[in-house]
């Protein structure tokens, strides 16, 4: 059984490709069991987030879990195989440490995403599609990111999507200060960007969202009011900024609701940041002319700035990387041992009971306990010593001194005996 990591992520697949494979979080659970079950998958967990959808398993046969993860978002395999990546154990290992340190974030050194892997394991523990290989792997994974965050630098100079989706703003309006804005969404995310454009300090803050507790809670903290999310069409026209980041499987913001919004804005212009995968905001939105609508793929060019300066840490953690998969892979070789560990004892076992029963047998025809006892230790002796007696005289001339070694290490005998 090996380890595979399988998916694709926003170096591999534009946000058109990434929002058909992203999974419902209220539906997750239903997946990981379907794709156990159906499968020669024998232990899974899913990671779902804006840039990047991946699936990591045990499995002898990766290419069942491609299949099923192409028939369960009913999207042609073909399709979907220019942007796929398969990684295999070593590599898998590594590549989800990476994933967990924020290494292979589209901002590097982010520390989101490993809440988000602590939200996949949850939710695979709760499926029950988490066996001990797994488990063992999410160990560490959260073991290594926390040493990778403790002793490099690799979170410092961060430019943050939501600090990135501010400076996109200002390239439109000079001063958000003189805006409005409308946050669709009240998750972490929406949660982020509010404190970034609230040290703005805007015309106006208002948030949109399904459920209204949190809405007012969020509201609260940056004195901004909130709005029903099925209003969000007709007061669209009173905001300059719209921030939008759901976990709707369908666009909440459609073409025709902004075009009567630009209507009456008499054609003033709005900027529009769309941090959902699934998009939130229709894609033929950027057609029009007065709206400047940026995904979270055109957020990454900016972010990719603050890079340069922490390349350094890049490396550091990559070394502590390295290491660490070196760690985890012997572990995962000496779990390879297990069965014959076992195997071993109960052979064991069996010829003590067998020499147990039959001393147990002339004891009770009244033979003498003290020759019973001999017989019982030669015979135990003679038995385990079978096999490594008979190894040895068996060896080949060639193998014949390895095999002496073999077994003098064994049984931790000395060469002069």
């Amino acid at each position: 059984m090996q380890l595979f990591a399988l998916g694709l992520n926003h170096h591999t697949a534009p946000v058109s490709i990434r929002e058909q494979v992203a999974f419902q979080p209220e539906r997750l659970v239903q997946a990981l069991g379907d794709l156990v079950r159906a499968k020669s998958v024998k232990e899974a967990a899913i990671l779902s987030t804006c840039n990047r959808t991946e699936l990591y398993f045990a499995t002898e046969q990766p290419q069942d879990a491609a299949d099923w993860f192409a028939e369960y978002h009913r999207v042609a395999l073909h399709d979907l195989s220019p942007y796929l990546y398969t990684f295999p154990q070593r590599d898998a290992v590594r590549h989800v440490f990476r994933v967990a340190s924020g290494l292979d974030s589209m901002v590097i050194g982010e520390p989101q995403i490993l809440g988000q892997v602590k939200d996949a394991v949850r939710q695979a523990e709760q499926a029950g599609t988490l066996g001990t290989t797994l488990h063992k792997l999410f160990q560490r994974t959260f073991s290594v990111a926390k040493e990778v965050r403790s002793t490099t630098a690799i979170g410092a100079n961060t430019v943050s999507m939501a600090a990135a989706a501010v400076h996109l703003s200002e390239r439109i309006f000079e001063r958000v200060s003189e805006q409005r804005v409308l946050f669709v969404g009240a998750g972490e995310m929406i949660e982020l960007c509010a404190a970034h454009f609230g040290g703005e300090q805007p015309k106006k803050i208002t948030i949109a969202n399904r459920t209204p507790t949190r809405a007012e809670a969020l509201a609260a903290r940056f004195g901004g009011d909130v709005l029903p999310l099925d209003r969000v069409g007709e007061a669209l026209s009173g905001y300059d900024i719209v921030v939008s980041c759901t976990g709707s499987p369908l666009p909440i913001i459609g073409l025709g609701m902004v075009e009567r919004a630009l209507k009456a804005r008499r054609h003033r212009p709005m900027v529009m940041v769309d941090l959902a995968v699934p998009r939130d905001i229709e894609a033929e939105v950027a057609a029009l002319g007065d709206v400047f609508l940026y995904t979270v793929d055109d957020l990454a060019k900016v972010v990719d700035s603050g890079l340069e300066s922490r390349q350094q840490a890049v490396v550091e953690a990559e070394n502590i990387i390295d290491a660490r998969v070196d760690g985890f892979l012997q572990w995962l070789d000496s779990r390879g041992s297990v069965p014959t560990i076992r195997a071993l004892r109960q052979h064991a076992d069996e010829l003590r009971q067998a020499e147990v029963e039959r001393a147990l047998r002339l004891l009770a025809k009244g033979e003498d306990p003290h020759k019973v006892i001999e017989a019982l230790s030669h015979g135990l002796t003679n038995k385990l010593i079978h096999g490594p007696t008979r190894f040895l005289n068996d060896t080949d001339a060639d193998q014949h001194g390895h095999g002496v070694e073999l077994v003098q290490r064994l049984f931790n005998l000395h060469k002069d005996h």
